[in-house]
C-alpha cells in the first residue's frame, strides 16, 4: 500500500484509528536524526537512494540545538553542543559542500582556553603553540618546553594516524597492535595508550595551575584521569585544544544545513515519530514499525541510538543470541553528565585576569574553579560518590561576544557546563527535579563566574535556563543516564570493541541492521564519524555506488600501512 505523506498521516496519526497500518517503502530507514543520522542520509541519498529518518523530536538534529531557552527576543542558546573539535578534518564538511555551497560556517578565536586565577593571573592556549608557551613561561619555563614538544608531537600523531583513523574502519585490536608497531609514530601512539592522563601530566609538567589545565583539556570529553588503557586519545585532545570552533547563527545551522542536503536530493524526514519495533525477518532487518504510525519497509535500517534501546527493545532479546545480549547489558554509561547553565546577559563579562591583557575576554572557553590536578581530581571522583556540593569547577562560553547574532544588539549569551553526577547520593536522579534545587545548582556556578568576572552582577542576569542531567536523559533519549556520548570512553568499549565485537564494523547480528550513532566507532562529540561510517558500510553491503572519495589522510595512512 503506497500513501502520501498526508494521507497515512490523516489515516493513522493517532491511536483511536483502529485500522492497518499502511506501509511505506524506501531503500533506507534511518533511526535517529542527530548529526550521525543526517550524514549517513545525505551521503545515501546523494548516492540516489530513497532514504527516510525517523526521529522522535519534532526537529531534526539531535544534541546540535539552538534555542531561545531563556527569553525571546533574539538570545539564542546552545543548549547542549557548543564545541566543534574537527571541522577541519571531517569528511561530511568537503563531500556536502557545507562551507562553500550551504551556509554553515565557524568561529575559530586565536585565543581558544583561559584559565584564571583568583589572584589574577591567568594560564592560556591558543591557535598558535609559540604564544601559549610564552603564556605557560609565567609559570614554568620547563613546562613551556614541554608543551611545546608534546604539541609538536601530537599534531604529528594527529595528521598520521589519529584523525584518518576516525573516519576509517576500526582494525581488530591485535591486527591493529602489529600494524602500530610497524611505524614509529605509530609506537609513539602506543606508547600514550598505557599511560592515564594523570600520568601524562605528572610526566611532562611540574606546576600544579599548569597541570590543572591540562588536565581539564585531556578529561573534558570523557577520559577518567586516572584511568589507562584510552591514553591514545591525549594526543587527539592536545592538538583539539588549540582547535575548537563555534558555529556562526548557533550550532543547530550545522545540522540545518544538512538536513537540506538531504532533502534536496529526495530524502524524507518523519517527526515526531517513536520507532515502535525494528522489523526482522529470518534473521534479517526489514524495516519498522512506527507507533502511531505506519510501518516502512527497507532494504537497510541503520539505528543512531543507544545499544540498549536498538537492541534490547526495538530488536527484541528473541530475536539475539544470549552472549549478545549479555555483552549489550555489560555496556557502562557514563561516570558523569552535564550541569548546563544558559544566561542572557546585559553585557559580557570582563575577567579580572584580563586587565593587562583585554584579549583575554575575546577567549572561546574559560575553565574556572582549579587551581591544581588535584582539584580536578577530587571533582571527578566526588561525581563517582554522587556528591555535586564540592569545589566547583566548570568550562564556561559566551558565543555571542565571537557571533553577535546570537543575541539582541548589546546583549550576550553565556554557558556554563559543569561536570555532574546523574544519580545524586541524596535522592538519586530525582533529586535533580525540583526547580528550586536546579536553580540553587545553577546560581552555585554563576557565583563562581563572578568572582572571575565580577561585572557580571546580579542584575545582569535578564535570565537563566538550568538542563540538568536528568533533563540531558529525558530530552535526549539516546543518552541513557545522561551519557552525551552514550557510553562510556573506558578501554573495553573503544576501538574495536566500539559498542562490541559483534557491532565493532557498523553492522550487527541482524543482517542490514547497521548502527550509526556515538555508542559506536569512533565515538560522539559531533566528530561525524560514526554515521559516515555507517554510511559506507550499507553502501558496500547494499551494493550501492559510492560518489565520495576516501579522504586523503585515510589513502595515506593506508599507504604507510597503518590503516
Amino acid at each position: 500500500m503506497e500513501l502520501k505523506e498526508r494521507e497515512w498521516h490523516k489515516l493513522y496519526s493517532h491511536p483511536v484509528y483502529k485500522v492497518k497500518p499502511p506501509e511505506i517503502k524506501c531503500d533506507v530507514v534511518i533511526i535517529g536524526g542527530g548529526p550521525n543520522g543526517l550524514a549517513a542520509g545525505a551521503y545515501l541519498t546523494k548516492a540516489g537512494q530513497k532514504v527516510i529518518i525517523v526521529d522522535r523530536r519534532n526537529e531534526l538534529g539531535g544534541g546540535i540545538a539552538t534555542e531561545e531557552a531563556t527569553i525571546q527576543g533574539g538570545f539564542r542558546h546552545n543548549v547542549h553542543a557548543v564545541y566543534f573539535m574537527m571541522a577541519d578534518y571531517a569528511p561530511v564538511y568537503k563531500d556536502l559542500e557545507l562551507e562553500t555551497k550551504y551556509a554553515v560556517r565557524h568561529v575559530f578565536p586565536s585565543l581558544q582556553f583561559v584559565m584564571p586565577f583568583p589572584d589574577g593571573k591567568s594560564i592560556c592556549i591558543y591557535s598558535d603553540p609559540q604564544k601559549t608557551c610564552k603564556s605557560i613561561e609565567k609559570f614554568s619555563k620547563h613546562d613551556a618546553e614541554s608543551y611545546r614538544d608534546l604539541f609538536e608531537r601530537s599534531k604529528k600523531m594527529v595528521d598520521e594516524f589519529i584523525a584518518p583513523a576516525t573516519y576509517a574502519p576500526p582494525l581488530p585490536a591485535l591486527e591493529a597492535v602489529v600494524k602500530m608497531q610497524a611505524a614509529d609514530i605509530g609506537r609513539e601512539i602506543m606508547e600514550f595508550s598505557e599511560k592515564s592522563p594523570k600520568m601524562v601530566v605528572d610526566e611532562y609538567f611540574e606546576n600544579e595551575r599548569v597541570k590543572a589545565l591540562m588536565l581539564y583539556t585531556f578529561c573534558m570529553w570523557g577520559l577518567d584521569p586516572t584511568q589507562t588503557g584510552v591514553g591514545y586519545l591525549i594526543p587527539l585532545y592536545i592538538n583539539r585544544a588549540a582547535n575548537y570552533r563555534l558555529v556562526v547563527h548557533g550550532s543547530h545551522t550545522l545540522p540545518q544545513e544538512i538536513n537540506k542536503v538531504f532533502l534536496e536530493k529526495g530524502g524524507h524526514s518523519m517527526a515526531p515519530y517513536h520507532v515502535k519495533r525494528v522489523i526482522v525477518e529470518n534473521g534479517t532487518a526489514t524495516g519498522v514499525e512506527l507507533e502511531h504510525g505506519p510501518i516502512i519497509k527497507a532494504r537497510a535500517v541503520i539505528s543512531t541510538i543507544d545499544t540498549h534501546q536498538t537492541f534490547l527493545k526495538l530488536v527484541g532479546e528473541d530475536n539475539l543470541d544470549k552472549e549478545f545480549v549479555e555483552s549489550t547489558k555489560s555496556w557502562l554509561w557514563e561516570h558523569w553528565s552535564l550541569l548546563g547553565t544558559h544566561i542572557a546577559l546585559e553585557e559580557a563579562p570582563h575577567f579580572t585576569c584580563a586587565k593587562d591583557d583585554p584579549e583575554i575576554n575575546k577567549a572561546l572557553v574559560y575553565v574556572l574553579g582549579y587551581e591544581s590536578d588535584e582539584d580536578f581530581i577530587n571533582h571527578y571522583e566526588a561525581i563517582g560518590r554522587g556528591e555535586n556540593d564540592g569545589k566547583i569547577g566548570f568550562n564556561c562560553c559566551f558565543p555571542s561576544v565571537h557571533d553577535p547574532s546570537q543575541a539582541p544588539s548589546g546583549r550576550h549569551t553565556g554557558l556554563l557546563s559543569q561536570m555532574a553526577p546523574f544519580e545524586l547520593k541524596e535522592g538519586g536522579k530525582d533529586r535533580w527535579f525540583p526547580l528550586k534545587f536546579k536553580e540553587e545548582q545553577a546560581w552555585r556556578c554563576i557565583k563562581v563566574l563572578q568572582k572571575y568576572a565580577p561585572n557580571l552582577t546580579n542584575d545582569k542576569m535578564r535570565g537563566i535556563y538550568v538542563s540538568t542531567p536528568l533533563d540531558v536523559a529525558n530530552k535526549y533519549l539516546n543518552m541513557v543516564k545522561g551519557s552525551i556520548k552514550q557510553g562510556a570512553y573506558h578501554p573495553l568499549q573503544m576501538g574495536y570493541m566500539r559498542p562490541n565485537e559483534f557491532c565493532s564494523n557498523h553492522r550487527s547480528p541482524i543482517k542490514n541492521l547497521f548502527m550509526g550513532g556515538s555508542c559506536t566507532y569512533p565515538g560522539g562529540t559531533v566528530i561525524f564519524g560514526s554515521g559516515y561510517l555507517a554510511a559506507n558500510a550499507v553502501a558496500e553491503d547494499l551494493g550501492i555506488k559510492k560518489w565520495w572519495k576516501e579522504p586523503e589522510g585515510v589513502t595515506r595512512a593506508k599507504e604507510k600501512g597503518m590503516l
